[in-house]
């Protein structure tokens, strides 16, 4: 999507749509807003008849269309909710609302008139990168596979009219930012949307190769065979089974933007097709293990969005990435693994696959390149979306200054993220009686956390998050019904706009 800034007043461009917000009205608001009052002008008194209709009551997820009497597109109003709750996340899904409800109306272009999304708690730079974010996002659809499509929203612009016209530099700035973070969310989508047979390890480390050769980033694509040499025997084991699509392991590398920043290594789960292996999955969701690989792309995202933005941390994103297949060659439940950097795992489930691929690249991104902090994203468990649901990832941390500073970046990005306490008790768990580790226990509960106490073992004292994101990562046409209308079915890209923001240091 096109994003752009324009000074005039959304009322008077020669767009399709122009968007005003409304807050929540009081039971005794009579009088229309002033907010509202050239939108009433251009529709020749259509806005103040609906509203004295109480037709308009500014309720979320409220759109009311008018078209206007001369024939130049038509004004739509959506509902912010109550003006002393408004977030930069109210005006970000008011905007992917709109953006939806104009899908096949033959709407191309839309505008958004600023001032009427600021509020006490959205100043007039978070209202516009909101509006970008939300109206880009909302209109995102994975398209490659489909032959025939309805047509939708092509170009958004903020308006800024009077009000907000000095701020004209500062907001543009801001709008930058929004369409890097937005177009790298797009691409992280697409990738992450591709079904196993296209998305292989191999295409994997393509992909990367040609981000690496794009934002001149070094890249390394690590065969079986080199893998092999490093004796990272998790990722060989867990991806053993497939020899159609043998495991890789990638190391994309961002220099940073400071010379005094410090080293963030991100750690992906890429398992590109999870059918369980040995210990194989029931049939009816089995479709959606193509998503098992979102960790690993969120992380590609994560360094690319790191790399236009020029953040001062060096980013070091390293992607574990296998296709998990039962086979005569399959690693099987009794097996014992030895990981890279000699730690060893005893194997009860050969579905518990993606802590496994993990342990070998946590060790090997602490042990090559010491890095102040890391964070890996995993599609991990289903444990996760029992604990939180489909909206909410979990982070756990042996860091309180790395966690509250991800958690701060979630509320900034609308992406929720709820801290986990990791105890003694979990520790416990997953030691085993043949092994250092075994990667499944015969207690059934707290799995997110034993997955988690298992990572753990494999970072020692480096400051460390995990954020298992097996909920939030995609969503299907049952669990897009209670979700932002900025995600869509599919693909979310979950994180990436948390760990950027977080890397930015904003």
């Amino acid at each position: 999507m096109k994003l752009a800034l324009d000074r005039r007043d959304a009322t008077v461009g020669s767009i399709d749509a122009s968007v005003s917000g409304v807050f929540q009205r009081g039971e005794k608001d009579e009088s229309l807003p002033r907010t509202l009052q050239k939108e009433d002008a251009v529709t020749g008194g259509l806005v103040t008849g609906a509203w004295n209709r109480r037709e308009i009551r500014g309720r979320k997820r409220e759109i009311t269309v008018i078209h206007r009497p001369d024939g130049k597109g038509r004004v739509l109003l959506v509902g912010l909710g109550v003006r002393a709750e408004a977030t930069h996340e109210t005006v970000r899904r008011a905007a992917a609302e709109v953006v939806k409800a104009l899908k096949g109306r033959g709407a191309r272009t839309v505008g958004f008139r600023l001032t009427s999304f600021v509020a006490e708690g959205v100043p007039s730079d978070a209202a516009a990168e909101a509006l970008v974010e939300g109206a880009a996002l909302g209109a995102y659809e994975f398209l490659r596979y489909k032959t025939k499509t309805d047509g939708g929203v092509e170009e958004a612009t903020v308006f800024l009219g009077e009000e907000h016209g000095r701020e004209e530099a500062a907001l543009r700035r801001r709008i930058d930012r929004a369409s890097t973070m937005t177009e790298t969310v797009v691409w992280t989508r697409d990738v992450a949307n591709l079904p196993a047979d296209v998305a292989s390890p191999e295409r994997l480390g393509e992909e990367a190769l040609r981000l690496g050769k794009d934002l001149d980033l070094k890249v390394q694509v690590f065969d079986e065979k080199k893998l092999a040499e490093l004796k990272c025997g998790g990722i060989l084991a867990v991806g053993g089974g497939s020899t159609a699509h043998p495991p890789r392991m990638i190391v994309v590398e961002y220099p940073g933007g400071a010379r005094s920043g410090k080293t963030v290594a991100l750690v992906g789960k890429g398992i590109t097709f999870d059918s369980g292996g040995i210990s194989i999955k029931p049939a009816p969701a089995m479709g959606e293990m193509k998503f098992d690989k979102c960790g690993a792309v969120a992380v590609l995202g994560i360094v690319r969005a790191a790399a236009l933005l020029k953040v001062p941390s060096r980013v070091i994103g390293v992607l574990a990435c296998a296709e998990n297949v039962p086979s005569g060659t399959s690693y099987r439940p009794g097996d014992v693994v030895r990981s890279y950097g000699g730690q060893t795992m005893e194997i009860l489930n050969t579905d518990a696959e993606g802590r496994v691929v993990l342990s070998d690249a946590l060790s090997y991104a602490i042990d090559k390149y010491h890095p102040d902090e890391v964070i890996d994203l995993a599609t991990l468990t289903g444990a996760q979306v029992v604990a939180l649901g489909d909206d909410t990832g979990a982070l756990i941390s042996n860091d309180d200054r790395l966690a509250q500073g991800l958690l701060e970046a979630s509320k900034r990005t609308g992406e929720p993220l709820w801290r986990m306490p990791l105890t003694d008790y979990h520790r416990e768990l997953v030691k085993s009686d043949i092994a250092d580790v075994r990667n499944h226990t015969e207690i059934p509960v707290a799995g997110m956390l034993q997955a988690a106490a298992f990572l753990e073992t494999f970072v020692g004292k480096t400051p460390w998050a995990h954020l298992d994101i097996a909920g939030a990562s995609y969503t299907t046409a049952t669990t897009r019904k209670w979700q932002p209308a900025y995600q869509c079915i599919g693909a979310t890209a979950f994180a990436v706009r948390t760990v950027a923001t977080y890397l930015e240091g904003r």
